[in-house]
């Protein structure tokens, strides 16, 4: 239906269009037109934030804990420069966002007017693609190709940069084209080549010794991608390992289920890597962090790449058999070729099975237990046996918390995980929680934080207040930047460079200040009946659980080694961890 209308309301009229709900954003001189209409209408729910990159994150949690996009509005100059962390972690990890930037008038453009900046120049290499709107009559056909752009293909991050003066001018807004899957100029390609799936099928068949190394790439496909992984597991009897963007796509609980992959991943899962004869990559990029050292990745295997993104494909690994395309769709593929073909698993992995179960028996979780002080892995054991079975979302800071965090919550289902793995974005949990539970408001959304991570946007308590929104912060508050403070021991002589924080908040007062509740404790027996407190709380919550200062986290791959090198927590002495690392790991630290 065509009308004639403002920019702004187009803005709006678009967002409805698109089925958007809730939109987060902080409001400015430059987009005050766009928040003039919001106002106007109740289709829309707009979050009110503290900080544009709370906005952003915020945006990121709605969209990983939902499947649909993210969606911000944010002022010119500083309001578009704020979100550019954000962005950058949306496109690293490939979560769908549209951010709408206010700009100054077009007369003004590039003339150093109140709050200008090149926006566009600015985000090029942090999204997939942004625009700058110079007519009226251009408006409405980039707001919805800033929506397709942003969800078709490997999702990612879109900016619309739209100056004053063309929020205020009147045009003629035209819908959603019907055929926008048809869009004249990007077409991803959804179909593998069916040659290549054919032989990845003949491949998995004749496997000894295979391994399905899974990404986020298959929980961005959908529910249904995730779902044909597991049959197509339990079908061909191959074990399965995930990096951190991917956990929850096969379950945790499954007997196929090898851990999280990479420099803290599992035993079981790097020793399967190293020693396969057959790794079939979905949806995953190959991250340094899940690789070690490249030229011992997977020496001896056969590879096969599945992949949306054809820029990703042999891009930093070369693989035996290239299939661009989308995941769900190759799944689906090759369970069928493996089903009509009458398939069976190969007798042989029964050996395979017997290796994977003695490294499992290896325990490379296992930590030495305090009855007087609170270890950070016991205390997210008790966490995860506090919360099983009801419907979490669990977001992260970033930090030995959040490898902890991977390690010790099993996820049953995709879009339940939501954490910063490619930016490494401390701040991230919090907003990210925040918008988990303005999608789901009846769920528990908990953010797994250090005492550092949160302090870094533990503004948007506010914002939580505000919406009367409950997230749980679970603090494991060690008073150290507890990664760096790992790093700065093991490569560089236990010098503790300005990674202990001598003056941290009161967080129980904190909490309270901002109108949330605060639960401190220090001993290994309160923690249940705290946890019970914390997540029977009504609105935000910040605990802080005071654990053991000096706790490394392992597994860990030491840079520059290779998967079958791992230091494990029971063989962590300073002398094996300097000839572990060597000259070495501190030249590619």
């Amino acid at each position: 239906m065509e009308r004639e209308m403002t920019g702004a309301e187009m803005v709006l009229r678009a967002f409805q269009d698109q089925g958007v709900k809730h939109v987060f954003g902080y409001p400015g001189g430059a987009v005050l037109p766009i928040y003039d209409e919001l106002i106007q209408q109740d289709v829309i729910e707009h979050i009110l934030v503290r900080h544009e990159q709370g906005a952003g994150h915020a945006a990121e949690g709605y969209a990983r804990s939902t499947g649909k996009p993210g969606v911000c509005l944010v002022t010119s100059g500083p309001g578009a420069t704020n979100m550019v962390t954000a962005l950058t972690d949306a496109m690293l990890d490939s979560i769908p966002l549209v951010c709408i930037t206010g700009q100054v008038p077009t007369n003004l453009i590039g003339s150093d007017a109140f709050q200008e900046c090149d926006t566009v120049g600015i985000t090029r290499t942090c999204t997939k693609h942004n625009w700058l709107v110079k007519k009226i009559e251009d408006l409405p056909r980039i707001l919805h190709e800033a929506f397709y752009v942003a969800t078709s293909g490997r999702p990612g991050p879109v900016v619309v940069d739209i100056p004053k003066d063309v929020q205020f001018a009147t045009g003629i807004y035209e819908g959603p084209a019907p055929n926008a899957t048809q869009h004249k100029s990007y077409r991803p390609q959804l179909k593998g080549d069916m040659n290549a799936i054919r032989a990845t099928v003949e491949l998995i068949a004749s496997a000894k010794r295979p391994v399905f190394y899974t990404g986020g790439g298959v929980i961005n496909a959908g529910p249904a991608a995730s779902q044909l992984l597991r049959e197509l597991a339990e079908m061909t009897g191959v074990p399965v390992t995930s990096t951190l963007m991917g956990l929850g796509a096969y379950p945790a609980s499954g007997p196929l289920w090898l851990g999280m992959l990479g420099m803290h991943g599992t035993y079981e899962a790097n020793m399967a890597m190293h020693d396969c004869d057959v790794m079939i990559c979905i949806g995953a990029r190959f991250d340094d962090r899940i690789t070690g050292r490249l030229d011992a990745f997977s020496p001896n295997s056969k590879k096969v790449h599945i992949d949306i993104d054809p820029s990703s494909i042999n891009k930093i690994v070369r693989v035996d058999i290239p299939i661009v395309g989308d995941v769900g769709y190759v799944l689906e593929d090759i369970v069928r070729i493996w089903r009509a073909s009458n398939m069976k698993q190969n007798p042989e992995l029964k050996a395979w099975h017997e290796q994977v179960n003695k490294w499992r028996a290896r325990n490379c979780l296992a930590y030495k237990p305090n009855d007087d002080v609170i270890m950070p892995q016991y205390a997210l054991q008790r966490l995860a046996a506090a919360i099983k079975g009801k419907d979490y979302y669990i977001s992260t800071e970033v930090g030995q918390h959040q490898m902890w965090a991977a390690q010790f919550l099993g996820f049953e289902e995709p879009n339940r995980w939501l954490t910063s793995g490619g930016f490494g974005t401390m701040g991230y949990g919090l907003p990210a929680a925040i918008g988990a539970q303005v999608a789901h408001p009846d769920a528990l959304c908990i953010n797994i934080a250090g005492d550092a991570s949160i302090l870094m946007n533990i503004q948007e308590m506010s914002t939580a207040v505000q919406h009367g929104l409950s997230p749980k912060t679970f603090i494991l508050n060690n008073s150290y930047m507890g990664m760096v403070r790992q790093w700065q021991q093991l490569l560089h002589g236990n010098r503790l460079s300005h990674s202990y924080t001598d003056s941290l908040p009161d967080f129980v007062k904190l909490a309270e200040a901002y109108g949330g509740t605060g639960i401190r404790v220090t001993k290994p027996d309160e923690l249940d009946d705290a946890i019970e407190e914390m997540i029977n709380a009504k609105g935000p919550v910040l605990f802080d659980c005071c654990v053991a200062q000096m706790a490394n986290c392992f597994p860990m791959i030491p840079s520059g080694k290779a998967h079958n090198q791992m230091l494990l927590p029971d063989e962590a002495t300073d002398e094996v961890v300097a000839n572990a690392i060597g000259n070495e790991g501190k030249a590619l630290v």
